[in-house]
């Protein structure tokens, strides 16, 4: 079986991979929401970027930050035979055909449906049921960051808003007697 190519975020190439980048302003919020896409075989990442818009190689927000690369062995989709990189990339351009067809909802039909649908449809780790959830959840806690500086541009946004808030609550004058302001 031929061994996946090596990530190289400095060439913007995730083989076989999921990824992910923040959201300004939503995810210095919300730090586990973000943007996702998926890669090729040969490392270009594809990713539901608006409504009939499938980005190629130019991921939306930026580039990736965190990843997590998938064993190519565990796509089941295709006829006995194909090599499974093949079924990968089959299923990837599959999902890319389905959502340049799609109207974007930010919610319930976004960039992370379309990675789900590519899974599903390659039938990774024998499953057609990959959800956006789960995906999110397994990008969060078990995506790897590209770079020390990755971690840094994901959290300091979110850990500068709380301590503005927490600055702000501690620096307000308490309430007069009555329990509030202007109260008599």
């Amino acid at each position: 079986m031929p061994v996946a190519r090596a990530v190289e975020p400095r060439l913007n190439s995730y083989p076989f991979c999921i990824v992910w980048t923040p959201i300004p302003l939503l995810t210095w919020l919300l730090p586990f929401v973000g943007h996702m896409g998926i890669a090729d075989s040969k490392g270009v990442t594809y990713d539901f970027a608006g409504p009939y818009d499938i980005s190629e190689g130019d991921f939306a927000f930026g580039t990736p930050l965190k990843y997590i690369q998938m064993d190519p062995a565990l796509a089941a989709g295709g006829d006995a035979g194909t090599p499974r990189g093949a079924v990968w990339d089959a299923a990837v351009r599959d999902a890319n055909a389905v959502y340049r067809g799609r109207m974007h909802n930010l919610l319930c039909d976004n960039c992370h449906s379309h990675v789900a649908m590519a899974l599903s449809l390659m039938k990774y780790q024998g499953s057609t049921a990959w959800n956006m959830v789960w995906l999110a959840a397994q990008l969060f806690f078990a995506g790897k960051y590209v770079s020390a500086g990755a971690v840094v541009w994901h959290w300091l946004p979110f850990a500068v808003i709380c301590s503005v808030c927490i600055a702000v609550s501690l620096l307000a004058p308490p309430a007069g007697p009555g329990g509030g302001r202007g109260s008599r």
